[in-house]
């Protein structure tokens, strides 16, 4: 292995160069030697840094600028996702003249070399997107840095407490950081945005932070901050964007958070434990374009005046204690019709009953996802859902629906998802459905669904998973249905099925879980199911099939789960399930009875 060469050589070279007519000068020396002592000590596998060579001037190198006030100096170093890899060299810390040095999503390692705290001109330290470990250094000598930018790195240890006080944006997402958040950071004026998403921080907001009034954005979530709602936030009266999700705060939301934060535009507190009613006050923050509480505790009736939220494209409630028992308390849904832009809305697993036949229908013609499921809600399907034609899923299961699922729901034909599950839906599966050309999942297990599978659901060429079990649906298995082509599931169990099971299934490349138990299948299994290489989930049990398994079940090597019980088939044992069965102990193989 070649050893690096000495700065002393590298400046005989370069001496020699500047003999060429070229103007250099001592610190254009540094600055060259210290970027081929940087490149030298990487790996380069895409060749990114090729211009990199004495043929080409430094200021023209890939990544490289120059500064004019000061001819030849390097002021700016931005390498991207060129693939570099290896610890940063301490060499960088030699570029006197820089201000901007961005090495964001590449494959660097290591620690962050101390000597970048040499670099007083520094403004913007981006490091991004790295495998970088060990602790932030020491960056106090930096006094013009003005965003560091740390995130998703393997960043260990605690967060600076002599952060420059210049610094506008400081983020520190997804890393390993622990400790508390310091109330040094309070002493950082100019800070206008803050994020450390994704860490194992623990303790509250400081209450220093009252002092940030140019804070626009403070990430938190995903952390282990804990204790009440953060009362210093209420005095960030300039704050945009809010997200605390995922952490262990608790306790009621601050009545008046709304006059508090009147700019706020985001705010995200899901996945806490707080309760209580939803402040009133929070309609004042007219601002809101996203508003997340999902999995807390919250429980009342929604506002009514949930409607001032003019500019709202997401609402998320779902899993709280929310409640309407009537036809009053769901007179925010009506309301929600004020929020024209509403792209997203979820109420899942709260409290709510009642029809929703005249609720739905004046909602946002921009809504794209539609998560009304696990609560009391019953009537027909609700007829309203037809104005809403930019529906990409639409989710009531788990509710009490009965009446007919729709033929009109075939004609929305952006639906990506459909889940109907778990209610008293009655009638036929509608063939309509086979026209919902861009549907990937059908959800309609566990209903009152009689009649046959249509034939033309074959033609829902992005279907990945078709669930219809636990319903009262007869006829034969659409032999169709193998021209789903990347089908993923497919769940038929519990219902009055009869017939052979189509061999032509086993040859669609994706399938990975067939159930058809609790039918009255009958014959015997296709060799073909060899073909299903890729099955895991197979349950065939509680039919009339009958013969032997073929002996080409062995080739299913991904199969971990099978339920062949309470059929005729002969199991033969030994041969069949020894290979089956011998590559992975969690395979488990339930044999006739």
């Amino acid at each position: 292995m070649m050893l690096l060469p000495t700065i002393g050589q590298f400046l005989m070279v370069l001496m020699a160069f500047c003999t060429q007519g070229v103007t250099c000068s001592n610190g254009n020396y540094t600055d060259k030697v210290s970027l081929l002592e940087f490149k030298n000590s990487i790996s380069n596998p895409r060749q990114a840094l090729i211009s990199w060579n004495d043929s080409t001037h430094l200021c023209s190198w890939e990544g490289v600028q120059c500064s004019v006030k000061h001819p030849l100096r390097v002021t700016s170093l931005r390498l991207i996702n060129q693939g570099l890899v290896d610890p940063i060299s301490p060499s960088l810390g030699n570029l006197t003249f820089l201000k901007v040095l961005i090495l964001s999503a590449n494959l660097f390692v290591g620690e962050i070399p101390p000597s970048l705290g040499h670099l007083h001109r520094l403004q913007i330290l981006k490091l991004n997107n790295n495998t970088i470990q060990g602790t932030i250094t020491s960056l106090s000598n930096c006094s013009n840095l003005k965003g560091l930018f740390l995130e998703v790195n393997q960043l260990a240890g605690q967060i600076p407490e002599d952060l420059l006080f210049g610094l506008q944006k400081l983020a520190l997402a997804v890393d390993n950081l622990t400790g508390n958040i310091p109330s040094s950071l309070a002493n950082i004026t100019t800070l206008n945005a803050f994020t450390c998403i994704r860490n194992n921080i623990q303790g509250n907001i400081p209450n220093e932070f009252t002092k940030l009034s140019a804070l626009q954005i403070l990430y938190v979530s995903v952390n282990k901050l804990s204790g009440p709602f953060p009362q210093p936030v209420l005095n960030l009266s300039n704050l945009l964007e809010f997200r605390a999700a995922s952490n262990d705060f608790s306790g009621e939301v601050p009545p008046n958070i709304g006059n508090s934060l009147p700019n706020l535009q985001l705010i995200q507190l899901g996945l806490n434990f707080f309760h209580g009613h939803i402040p009133s006050s929070l309609t004042n923050a007219s601002k809101l374009t996203e508003i997340d509480i999902s999995r807390n505790s919250f429980s009342g009736v929604l506002p009514g005046s949930i409607g001032k939220f003019s500019q709202l494209s997401w609402l998320n409630l779902e899993v709280n204690k929310l409640r309407a028992k009537n036809k009053q308390d769901l007179e925010f849904l009506k309301n929600l019709a004020n929020c024209t832009g509403l792209r997203m809305f979820s109420a899942v697993d709260n409290r709510l009953e009642g029809n929703l036949q005249m609720s739905l229908g004046n909602l946002s013609s921009e809504l794209q996802h539609l998560h009304l499921s696990v609560n009391q809600l019953s009537g027909d399907f609700p007829s309203s859902i037809a104005n809403l034609g930019n529906l990409l899923i639409v989710e009531l299961a788990w509710n009490q629906f009965t009446g007919e699922v729709p033929a009109w729901l075939g004609a929305m034909k952006n639906l990506q998802k459909v889940s109907l599950e778990n209610n008293f839906f009655t009638g036929i599966v509608p063939s309509s459905l086979s026209n919902l050309s861009q549907l990937v999942k059908l959800y309609l297990q566990s209903n009152q669904l009689k009649g046959h599978i249509p034939q033309s659901l074959s033609n829902l060429q992005m279907l990945e998973v078709l669930s219809i079990s636990d319903n009262s649906l007869q006829g034969s298995i659409p032999q169709s249905l193998s021209n789903l082509q990347i089908l993923e599931v497919l769940t038929i169990s519990d219902n009055s099925l009869h017939g052979s099971i189509p061999k032509e299934l086993f040859n669609i490349p994706t399938l990975m879980q067939i159930s058809f138990s609790f039918n009255n299948l009958d014959g015997a299994l296709h060799p073909d199911i060899g073909n299903a290489k890729q099955l895991t989930f197979l349950h065939l049990s509680r039919n009339n099939l009958s013969g032997e398994i073929p002996r080409t079940l062995g080739n299913c090597e991904s199969l971990i789960d099978m339920e062949l019980g309470h059929n005729s088939v002969v199991t033969r044992l030994p041969r069949v399930a020894e290979t089956y069965a011998a590559s992975s102990s969690q395979r488990r193989l339930r044999p006739t009875t």
